[in-house]
Formats: C-alpha cells, structure tokens, sequence
C-alpha cells in the first residue's frame, strides 16, 4: 500500500484525545498498570464528555455549539432568580420575627400596629440602594450568632436604629402641617357596672415650616433644633436641653434637681430630637392591661355586662405567672370565681364569660412573653406621659433656665384642656383658649403656681365652683387634672419649689366697680372700674402693652395705639372695644358713664 507524506501529517483539526490509539497497546498498558487505571479511568471519560460539551468536536451541528451558551445562561439566571427571592425572603417580616431573630413578642405587637404593612427592614436597615442594604445586613451578622447561641440578653433592646430622615421621613414629612384634631378616649369605671365615660382632647400637633409662617405645635421640635443629654441608654432621664432658636442664639435648660455642670458639656455628645424620640414604640406597643381591657370592652368582646368585668380582668392580667400555660389556668379559674359568687349571672350569661376569658387569654398571650422578661413595662413609650416619662422627661415643670423659666408645662400647650365626660351627659363641651393671656399666666412657670395664685380674680375669665376638686362642675374641678397623680411631674420636687417662692405673683387687691358718679374721673371711677374688671390682664405685664391701672398707661393706649381720644367718646377704641362682645365687658350703665368721662376730656382728678 502507497502512503504518502501528507497521509502522515496529523489532522490539526482533530482532537488529539480523540486520536486512535492500537488496541495492543491500549492492552498493554491496561496490563501494566492493573486495577488502579480502572479508577482513574471513569474522572477522565467525565472529563471528556464535559469538555466534549462545552467544545463540540469541528463539524458539530449548530444547536450543539448553542447549547453550552444556553445552559450558561440558564444557570446564572436561576442564580439571579433564586438570589433575588431569598432576598426577597430575608427582608420579609415573617423572617425577621420568627427565623432569623428571637423576637415573638415584637413580631406581635407589631402585626397589630399601624405599620404592620411596612417591612422591618425599612425601618431597621433603611430605604436605601440595595448595595448599602447588603453592607448594613453584614454588619447585623452578629444576631445571626446570638440567634444560633442562644445568647441574647433579656429583654431585647433596639440598638443602632436609623435616623429618623432615613426612615420616617422617607413616607412622614416634617414639612407637612396637621391641623388640630379631635381625640376620644374611652375608658370603663371599675364598679359593679363596667360604665363607659370619655374624655375629650383637641391635639395640636401642628408641624410645617417657620418660612410659611407655621413650624409650631407638637411638631415644633422637629422643626427646630433641640438637642439633649440623657444618662441612660433608653432615654428616659434627660438632665439637659438644649434648644438653637431661629436667629442662632442658644437656649440651655437644666433639670434643677440634677448637678450638670453645662460648660464641660461636649455639643458632639448630644442627642438630637427626632420623631424616634417620641414615637419610639409606634410598631412596638404593648398596652397596659386598663388599656388593653377598656379597648376589649369598647368593641364590645368583653361584655360589660358581667359584674366587676373590668375590675377582674385587670387583676388577673396583672399577677405574676411562671409561664404561660399557669396564666391562661388561672384566667380560665374566672369561671369558677362568677359561679361561686355571681350564680345568678352564671345560670344565663355563661357564655359571655367565655368569651371575656378567651379575650383576656388573648391579650395575655400577645402582651406577656415570660421567658424573654417581656411586658407592658419593659419598654418605655414615650407618647403621652402616664405609665412613663415621655413628655415630662422635658416638660416636667423642673427644666429651668438661666433666668429660672422652665421649658413650660402646661395643660393646653399641646393638647387642649381635658375634659371628661359620662354616658349621663348629653352634652359635652370643650374649652379651646385662643384670647389674650393675664401677665401671670404667661410666666413660664404658671402651671406649677396657679395652685397657689387662685384668687378671685381667677372669676373673671373661668368658672371657679369647687375648685381643685374633680366635680367637673366647673373650669376649675376638672376631674382628669385633678384626678391624676402626674408621677413623672417634678411639681414636688423642693428645689422647684424654693424658686417658685419667688414667683409668686401679688394677691391681688379686693377691688369693687365704682357707682356712678356725676362728674367721674379716673381716680374716682375709671381707674377702681378697670382694675376690677380689666385688670387681670391689662395691667403691669399688659397684654397686647396696654396697661389700666394707671392713668399714664391708659392714655398711652396699646401696641396698636392710643385707646382714647380725650373729649370724642365715639373715636375712642375703647368704646368702640366694649360695645361689642370682649372678654370682659362693663355693663351697659358702666360704658355710659365711661363715655360721660371720655367726653369730659378723661380728667386724672
């Protein structure tokens, strides 16, 4: 047989693998090397095949060279899909609250909350780029270990939460005004019959920008800049404040009971108020019992029917149990407490105390968690300023100035005057001030003093019937003031109390309307007339700088100009003011006689 030399130059081609090799001498080395080879044999044809199918020998049809690119492709895409849904997954709330952290009764209170359609990470990572989501995540990495180990510290705190602009005012914006608003809060007295009463509150939470002419209200610290101090990790003892009013000047206010030194105070150490400041437990709440059972009774699942209901279920809420399965046995034992000592009410409303016991089980099982020392009180909220701080942790009556002005403490500074009210009212109404204040009440003290300074002068503008007391029969007995034990108010405390010494304002002098008379003056009527009856308000510290307790000060007239025009009662505003509905007017014989004394020309003597 003729071969020639192009017969014997290899195939380039080719695949050297692919190159025949004798059967002879694929048998010898099969018999030199023994078993072993046969091992060695099977990674080497896998090898083959998968590199056969990435690169296809030449002459492959065309879906055999698409094929590998098409697998490739399908691969990363699963990659990507899965990828994107267990990070779809991670961030989801049934993860945060029952895989990744130990935190059942956060993830309870915050399926009933208002924000229980926005994920937890929104809140405690942030909206942000998703690269800066992932970094945030790593560095959460140590829960997962705590989580793993079984060891976390009970109860568990927030800590390293957000700012407040990355998280709440990316949906809330500080620069949106509120209107006032009206609240309603009902609760059940503890008698016999579980009676609704109401009481009844405007708030002002107000906000919006001090450019627009608004920045005022509740929402007036977000607006400004106020920074604070506080000595411990959850906020609740703040000892100084500090406030950046709007031409750049500093306002420092100290709690007088606290030995803060303000000038070794470092301004990079401060706290600036936030939303989180106070709505701090917005997703978290965990209602006291009263407030948990006067919702129940409200909507109607405990009935008010069952004698002393309300009464019963806060005290058993409130006992100490081991565990969970101990509580809900001796809730249960309510049972056995209205067939012993109510049977009459057993024999036919049996079955409303079932209900009552499986809602009051059910508020135990959402509020309770024994084994991670959780409960109503173990996280402060600081909205409102009853079970806890939360306002007076600053507006506590105790925050002085320089000039001994407290950050002020009033009724009616963010919410209206209270007012209280029982199904047998069939009316209610609700004071909302909005004239001109008496000198003494715009001391910024007033709230701490008024006690002490009611006189009778106090009549003009209020009615006085049993002061002090919670008749409700007047302004002055109002029942949820006096009717609450404001713990957290520093009312009591005596270093406040030895400055308010000083502030108390003059009792005022018993004075009598002048009779008429026919030739008045000032110092025979008009001067005894205003200051009974204008004083109050028009007087040293003048409202709107109209002073008529003295004769310079009433002739000088206010702000806006002279009051009288000697010798033309019909051109003097203050005829004009008192012919209409003010706040306190003079009767009708009383401006006749100041118009006698107007168009005499106003004599001092």
């Amino acid at each position: 047989m003729n071969v020639s030399s192009h017969d014997l130059e290899p195939d380039e081609s080719a695949d050297p693998s692919e190159t025949p090799v004798p059967a002879a001498v694929l048998a010898a080395d099969e018999s030199s090397v023994g078993e072993p080879s046969q091992k060695k044999k099977k990674p080497r044809v896998r090898e083959k095949r998968i590199r056969r199918f990435f690169r296809p020998p030449h002459g492959s049809s065309l879906w055999l060279r698409i094929l590998p690119y098409g697998v490739i492709v399908v691969v990363l895409a699963g990659v990507v899909v899965g990828a994107a849904y267990g990070w779809q997954y991670t961030n989801s709330p049934p993860f945060c609250g029952k895989t990744c952290h130990t935190m059942p009764p956060e993830y309870a209170a915050y399926q009933l909350s208002p924000h229980s359609q926005v994920k937890c990470v929104e809140c405690h990572i942030g909206r942000d780029f998703i690269l800066s989501q992932l970094w945030r995540k790593a560095g959460h990495l140590h829960f997962v270990f705590l989580t793993a180990f079984k060891s976390y510290e009970y109860p568990i705190y927030a800590k390293g939460m957000r700012p407040a602009p990355q998280i709440c005012e990316k949906c809330h914006s500080p620069a949106k005004f509120s209107d006032d608003s009206l609240r309603t809060k009902t609760h059940y007295t503890a008698g016999e019959l579980s009676k609704p009463y109401s009481i009844y509150l405007m708030m002002k939470t107000g906000g919006g920008t001090a450019r627009e002419g608004l920045g005022f209200g509740i929402h007036w610290h977000i607006e400004n800049k106020v920074q604070f101090q506080s000595t411990d990790t959850l906020d609740q003892t703040i000892p100084y404040i500090r406030v950046t009013n709007a031409d750049g000047t500093i306002a420092e206010y100290v709690d007088v009971t606290a030995n803060v030194d303000t000038s070794s105070i470092d301004p990079a150490s401060l706290k600036r108020m936030d939303c989180i400041t106070c709505h701090n437990r917005i997703t978290h709440t965990v209602p006291f019992p009263d407030q948990s059972v006067d919702s129940a009774l409200a909507r109607g699942v405990i009935s008010s029917d069952i004698p002393y209901i309300r009464r019963e279920a806060v005290g058993v809420l409130n006992r100490q149990y081991f565990n969970q399965e101990e509580a809900f046995a001796q809730i249960a034992k309510l049972e056995i407490y209205y067939k012993d000592f109510y049977p009459e009410f057993y024999a036919t409303g049996v079955s409303k105390i079932g209900e009552a016991i499986t809602e009051i089980q059910r508020i135990f099982s959402v509020s309770v968690f024994e084994d991670q020392e959780i409960d109503w009180n173990t996280h402060p909220n600081n909205v409102g300023h009853s079970n806890f701080p939360g306002c007076f942790r600053c507006h506590d009556g105790k925050h002085m100035n320089a000039k001994n002005e407290a950050i002020r403490l009033e009724c009616n500074l963010c919410h209206s005057v209270p007012v209280q009210s029982g199904t047998e009212d069939l009316v209610t109404d609700i004071e909302i001030s909005h004239g001109p204040e008496p000198g003494s009440h715009r001391n910024a003290n007033w709230i701490a003093l008024h006690n002490q300074a009611f006189d009778s002068t106090c009549a003009n503008c209020h009615s006085t019937e049993d002061a002090g007391g919670t008749s409700n029969k007047s302004f002055c007995s109002n029942a949820v003031c006096h009717g609450t034990v404001f713990t957290y108010a520093g009312f009591d405390a005596p270093a406040l109390r030895e400055i308010l010494k000083q502030q108390l304002p003059a009792p005022a002098p018993v004075t009598s309307p002048p009779n008429g008379a026919a030739d008045p003056t000032y110092d025979s009527f008009a001067g005894p007339l205003f200051s009974a009856k204008c004083g109050t308000c028009h007087s040293s510290n003048a409202s709107a700088g109209l002073d008529l307790t003295t004769f310079a000060g009433t002739m000088k007239g206010s702000i806006n100009g002279p009051i009288i025009v000697a010798g033309d009662s019909a051109q003097s505003k203050l005829v004009e003011v008192q012919s209409g509905k003010h706040f306190a007017n003079v009767s009708a014989d009383e401006l006749a006689t100041i118009k006698q004394w107007i168009d005499a020309g106003a004599p001092e003597k």
